[in-house]
Order: C-alpha cells, then sequence, then structure tokens
C-alpha cells in the first residue's frame, strides 16, 4: 500500500489531477514518500459493481470496497476530492457513455418489472447519492479556512452583491407535516435489531428488515406529507407570481437520493399541474417521470404538437423561474442535480439575494425550501443581510466547523430506511423485543424515513469539539434545537461530556436560527466562531459561510481524524465541477483551483510525518504551505476567462514555489541539494512553459469521454508543455 492514497474521482476535479499528480508523486518520491490512487469515479463504482459483465481486461477493482477498510486502520492517509453523487440522470448517463465504449454493463431499470430487474436496481442504487462519503468518513470532521487563504481573502475581497431592506427574497418551507414537525426519536438502551414495516387494511408489508443498532444508538423516524407537500407547492407559485420574483427550488437530490428526488418532481407537476390534468395518460406513454426533471420531459414530448403548445401557455402563466443557464434555457427545474441546495443558496445570498431570470436578468427570488430542518440557517441569514447590508469580507472572521459524520452519523436521506409509502397505513418500526420504536400514519405517497447516530461518533465529536474550541480560544456554539427530537437526544449526549471534561463555560447551545445569527454578528464584528453541527449543517454551512468570506468552498481546509488514528484529507466542494469541463470541453480552458488540493497535500504529508516519523515529509508539507502562500500572493489561481491562466499554469507555479521553498530550506540538505536544480530548471523554463501552456486555449478539447475519459488525450490535454513535463518526468 502506498503511504499517501490520492483519490481518482469525476469531472474538473479528476482533470486538475491529471496535471497535478505527476508534481506530487515527483517530489513525495524524494522524500521516500509513494503516493497511488484508489478508483473511487462514477464510472469505476459501476464498472466494479458488474464485473461478470466485463471481459478480464475491463475489470477493474472495488476500490471504495479496499478504502474502506483502510480508513478503518491507523496506516490511511488518504487524500479525497470531490467525487459525483450520482443522481439518477448523471448513473443514467454513464452507464450510456460506458455502453458505449464496450463495457457490457446492464441499463438501470427505472421501473423494474423482474426479480433480475430489481437485484439490478438495487445494485446501482448502492452507487447512486453520497455512496463514497460514507464508506470512508470513519471520523468526524473539522473544516476551516486555512491562514493563508483566509489572510488573502481578507486583504484581495472579492465582489459582494448589496442587499437592500426591501428585497422581496426569502425562503418559503412548509407550515407543517414535514420532516421536522413529524420527526421522533430515541436513544437505545441496548443493542438490538429492528424492522421497518407498513401495517395496511389488507395486511403487513415489510420495508427493511434485519436493521442492527448497537447500544447507544440515537435513532429517528420522520415522513413528510405528500398532500401537504403539493398544497405548499401550489401556494408557492401562487404567491411568487403576485410577488413578481423568481420561483427557485432548493433540494439535494444527489446526496438525498431517495427523498429529493421525489419532491423535486411533485414541484416539476405542480409548476406543469395544467399540462399534467390534460395530458396525463399520454406523458405516461411517453414515459414521462416527473422525478427526471422538466429537461427530460421536453424531451420527451417534443414532437406532440398540443403537448407542447400546452406547456408553452402554461410557463407563460407561471412566474419566471430561477435560471442554471439563462443562455441555454435551462430553468431551475430542468435536472434535479443541477440546483444544489448547499451550492445554490449562499451563491443567491452573494449576490445580494438576486439570481438569474429567463431574460437573462437578476431578480428577486422566492427560495422554496420544504423542509423545515435546515431552512431557518437560509432564512435568518437573508434577514440579517437585509438588516445590517452585505457582509465584508476584509474584516469579516470565520466561522469553523466540526461536523458529526463519522459512521454514517445522519447519513443523507438514510437511503436504506427511506420509502415512497406505497398504501395508506401505519409504518412502525419495530425492535428484536417486540418494542414499537416508532410509528406514523402515512398516505400513499408520503415519504417516510429513519436515520441513526452511533454513541462512539457522538462522543468522539464532542471531544473533537472540545480539542478545537481550546486550540482556537474562541466562540463555539452547537447549532443544536432543545424542541427538535433528534436533537433533544444528541444534547443529552453532549452536556454531560462537557461537564465531565470541566469546559461546559466555553460552549453554548443553539437553535439553528439563533446559531445563525450570532455567527454572523460575531464574524461581522472581526471574530471567529466553531459551529458544532450534524452532518447536514456540516456540509451546509461549510459552503455557506467559505462562500460568503472566501467566495469559494473549495478553498477550505477539510480534515477528518478518523477514529482509529488514521487521516482523511479532504480537498473541497465540487459543485461547479460540470461547468468547468463544459468550458474545457469547449475552449480548452480549465478554470478548476486546485488550493483545495494544496492545503490538503500539506495537512496530508504533516500527518506522515507524524505517524511515520519520516521528517523528509514534514520538510515537504512545510514547503506545499510555503508554496500555497505564494499562489495566494502572488495571484497565481487560474482565472474564469479563455486565453488568461488557468489550472494548468496554476500547477506550474505551485510546482516552482514548492521546489525553491524545498532548496532554500536548511532543515534537511539532501532535499536542498535534491531540488536546487529542479527549481532552477522551472524558473529558467518559464517563459517557455507559459508560452506552451497558453498555445492551447481556445481551440475545442478532446478528452475522449465524460465519465470515463481517455488517458492518454486527457494527459495530452492537460499536460501540454514539453518543457514542463521533462522536468517533472
Amino acid at each position: 500500500m502506498s503511504d499517501i492514497i490520492y483519490t481518482k474521482v469525476d469531472e474538473a476535479p479528476e482533470l486538475a489531477s491529471a496535471s497535478f499528480l505527476p508534481i506530487i508523486q515527483k517530489f513525495a518520491a524524494a522524500a521516500g514518500v509513494t503516493v497511488g490512487t484508489k478508483d473511487i469515479s462514477l464510472a469505476g463504482r459501476i464498472l466494479a459493481t458488474f464485473p461478470e459483465n466485463l471481459s478480464e481486461d475491463q475489470r477493474q477493482p472495488d476500490d471504495l470496497a479496499d478504502l474502506g477498510r483502510l480508513v478503518k486502520t491507523a496506516e490511511a492517509n488518504v487524500i479525497k476530492l470531490p467525487n459525483i453523487s450520482a443522481s439518477v440522470p448523471q448513473l443514467v448517463a454513464a452507464i450510456k457513455e460506458l455502453q458505449s465504449k464496450g463495457y457490457a454493463v446492464p441499463d438501470y431499470p427505472e421501473a423494474p418489472a423482474t426479480e433480475a430487474e430489481e437485484a439490478i436496481r438495487a445494485k446501482y442504487d448502492g452507487i447512486k447519492g453520497s455512496a463514497v462519503n460514507p464508506v470512508l468518513r470513519e471520523g468526524n470532521s473539522d473544516r476551516r479556512a486555512a491562514k493563508a487563504v483566509k489572510n488573502f481573502a481578507q486583504n484581495n475581497p472579492h465582489r459582494m452583491g448589496d442587499w437592500s431592506a426591501d428585497s422581496k427574497t426569502q425562503v418559503s418551507s412548509m407550515s407543517g407535516n414535514d420532516f421536522f414537525s413529524n420527526e421522533a426519536s430515541a436513544t437505545l438502551a441496548e443493542e438490538t435489531t429492528a424492522k421497518i414495516v407498513l401495517e395496511t387494511a389488507t395486511g403487513e408489508i415489510v420495508l427493511k428488515e434485519g436493521l442492527s443498532y448497537p447500544a447507544g444508538t440515537v435513532v429517528d423516524a420522520t415522513f413528510m406529507s405528500v398532500a401537504a407537500l403539493k398544497d405548499f407547492l401550489a401556494a408557492e407559485i401562487e404567491k411568487t407570481k403576485a410577488d413578481g420574483t423568481l420561483f427557485s427550488l432548493h433540494l439535494k437530490s444527489t446526496m438525498m437520493k431517495v427523498s429529493d428526488p421525489i419532491i423535486f418532481g411533485h414541484a416539476v407537476k405542480a409548476f406543469l399541474a395544467p399540462v399534467f390534468d390534460a395530458h396525463g395518460a399520454a406523458l405516461a406513454d411517453l414515459g414521462v417521470n416527473p422525478n427526471s426533471g422538466l429537461g427530460d420531459l421536453l424531451d420527451r414530448v417534443k414532437d406532440d404538437a398540443a403537448i407542447m403548445a400546452d406547456i408553452d401557455a402554461c410557463m407563460a402563466a407561471r412566474p419566471p423561474m430561477y435560471m442554471v443557464d439563462s443562455d441555454k434555457g435551462l430553468t431551475n427545474l430542468h435536472v434535479s442535480s443541477d440546483v444544489i441546495i448547499d451550492a445554490s443558496m449562499p451563491a443567491l445570498i452573494r449576490a445580494g439575494g438576486k439570481g438569474w431570470g429567463p431574460d437573462g436578468k437578476e431578480a428577486d427570488a422566492n427560495c422554496v425550501i420544504p423542509d423545515n430542518s435546515y431552512a431557518p440557517i437560509y432564512d435568518e441569514t437573508i434577514n440579517f443581510f437585509k438588516e445590517n447590508g452585505k457582509l465584508n469580507p476584509a474584516t469579516a472572521g470565520t466561522v469553523q466547523n466540526i461536523g458529526l459524520m463519522a459512521q454514517k452519523a445522519e447519513e443523507y436521506g438514510s437511503h436504506p430506511t427511506t420509502f415512497e409509502v406505497p398504501e395508506a397505513g401505519t409504518v412502525k418500526m419495530i425492535l428484536a423485543d417486540g418494542t414499537v420504536l416508532h410509528q406514523h400514519e402515512v398516505e400513499v405517497g408520503d415519504i417516510w424515513r429513519s436515520a441513526s447516530t452511533r454513541k462512539a461518533p457522538i462522543e468522539d465529536w464532542v471531544n473533537l469539539a472540545i480539542d478545537r474550541q481550546k486550540a482556537e480560544g474562541c466562540e463555539a456554539i452547537f447549532w443544536l434545537d432543545a424542541d427538535r427530537a433528534h436533537d433533544a437526544e444528541l444534547i443529552a449526549y453532549v452536556e454531560p461530556i462537557l461537564k465531565a471534561r470541566g469546559v461546559a463555560d466555553k460552549f453554548t447551545i443553539m437553535p439553528p436560527r439563533a446559531a445563525t445569527r450570532a455567527s454572523f454578528e460575531t464574524i461581522t464584528a472581526g471574530n471567529n466562531s466553531i459551529a458544532i453541527t450534524g452532518n447536514v449543517l456540516r456540509d451546509y454551512l461549510t459552503d455557506l459561510f467559505p462562500i460568503l468570506e472566501l467566495a469559494t468552498s473549495a478553498k477550505m481546509l477539510s480534515i477528518v481524524k478518523l477514529m482509529n488514528g488514521g487521516g482523511l484529507f479532504e480537498t473541497g466542494a465540487g459543485g461547479s465541477a460540470p461547468k468547468h469541463v463544459q468550458q474545457l470541453n469547449e475552449e480548452n480552458h480549465l478554470r478548476w483551483d486546485s488550493l483545495g488540493e494544496f492545503c490538503a497535500l500539506g495537512e496530508s504529508l504533516t500527518f506522515l510525518a507524524d505517524s511515520k516519523n519520516n521528517e523528509k515529509a514534514r520538510v515537504l508539507g512545510q514547503a506545499v504551505d510555503a508554496a500555497t502562500q505564494g499562489i495566494l500572493d502572488d495571484s497565481r489561481s487560474p482565472s474564469r476567462k479563455v486565453g488568461e491562466p488557468d489550472n494548468r499554469n496554476s500547477h506550474y507555479w505551485f510546482a516552482r514555489y514548492w521546489a525553491e521553498a524545498l532548496a532554500g530550506q536548511n532543515s534537511d540538505p539532501e532535499l536542498a541539494a535534491y531540488f536546487a536544480p529542479v527549481a532552477k530548471a522551472l524558473a529558467e523554463g518559464e517563459s517557455d512553459i507559459l508560452a506552451e501552456l497558453a498555445a492551447v486555449q481556445g481551440a475545442p478539447a478532446d478528452l475522449g469521454g465524460y465519465y470515463r475519459t481517455d488517458p492518454e488525450k486527457t494527459a495530452a490535454v492537460m499536460r501540454p508543455s514539453a518543457t514542463l513535463n521533462a522536468i517533472i518526468g
């Protein structure tokens, strides 16, 4: 096993790896450090799942399973880049691409009709959504802005949209009968198994059995009423039209891969209600599934003039929609994975509450977030900026995050235990001894789900928060609502640990809405705060605050201290990666910023130095920090515009700064001597290297694929400088 594992992923981060990984491997080798790869890309996961469909030379090992075993050991040192959290449309597209390349993987059965199709569907469902993260995250999250990154953001503040007190932008959520209001939670006194059943007027349907929970596990159950959801969506569409704002729906269908695509489908159907009322049977015959989005629907009905005419009439009568790409006519409801709440809401807030409308102009928006569990953080953020004006990045403090996520804690959507209710009745969670832990009266189509959080991760999370607060000495808030069922169970763990360690006075426990306001007041005053949250808020807040503070969440330092002693170093968010690939394909310009990879690399090398007593690795890590500072100080990050420096240029400068830092240090003369000629060659080759990198921009780039690119073509695109390649090897 290599000393460091660098994950092979998808889209822009993986393209950047084609340029950056050879640099890492050359430099690391000088310290006796090996850097290997494991394929956790969507295409790689698909191929590893169906070896029986492939020829011997097409098969590949299940790298995700291998990593899942590794992260449970003290030997783990993994740099994890953002991978695709596949929605059904992304999964289907990846399957089609693999099939076109000669991989005989089966089609995805959206409506399985046989046992064989059910089995195939079950395998694919294990690949969808956040399949990677729960496997690898055997520890809790420590996310914060690296010091160099925060200093740069303050010295070079990014543009922020102006807020006005009379802005019509608002967050709208259900008034009840959502996941938040229907939640029940309990902490198990002893280890047990459980099953989930639906009792109906005609009998019992087993939804899930064989569930196993250790003692001390917090187990939640809740449901969303589809009738209440439909009424809510219909009312919001009318309210949006009356207010003259944009209709915008914000979900996370990629992560909440069972619940949110269903909610998304109801929104599509609500927006086009007259069309579905008039043409329901014809739409069904054409294979229309609202969960697949407006884009898929339009593609299926484009040849039916009557349906298209009614769609046009309906859209004209509806409020204008928040657009993903107004130039291309891509609406908020086109594809469920195009609007991801933790990226879309902060972007809108940063822009002063403005979203792009179909006319290509900015406008206020009605931000529809059906469930109330975490919608209040965005509502309170908007209220705060209406009252106080935009945040000033030059003077703002920072919000760090300690996130509870180990061992699938609060797993998104709890995929194996989320169900669209097939018949009216009572859903019950029944323990091994016959105890009914939770039960809910439900109707057809309601979305019921359960989630669980184990004792050991909770205790580790609290202790990690204590350590971080001690190191920072700043405000620290547990974002927990005593009036919410799940949070109350967590508070019952948190308070005794804080008291036992004598630090209860160092922490505050607040509901998310109050914690949001307190945190903004703190950073507006130039001070720092630590947000200690569950898994979903960990994800939301580590986009919200960094996008406002730093302009991007990709620049966050994300350290997962694995519970068995290893280290997992995440490199930032990949929500904008598809647009980056599109630009590369069209203009051979990759604007992906590898700053997250730089920060993770430094932490990984330092961790290796500590765990393996490798002082050369420590010197490498210290030089990484110097190189990262150089990238920021000298403005060597990628530009967004073709013809200007891009991701490949930033890698050249990083390699140069890294080599110069190593050549100039005196802690390790051997490394200094090794890197002196490398630094000299990189400096002397500057004009040739930059000219070679610039020469390829402007024309389309051929990667040989999207989900599974051709390695040689990708290398040719991402390593176009012969001079640089000769130095790096």
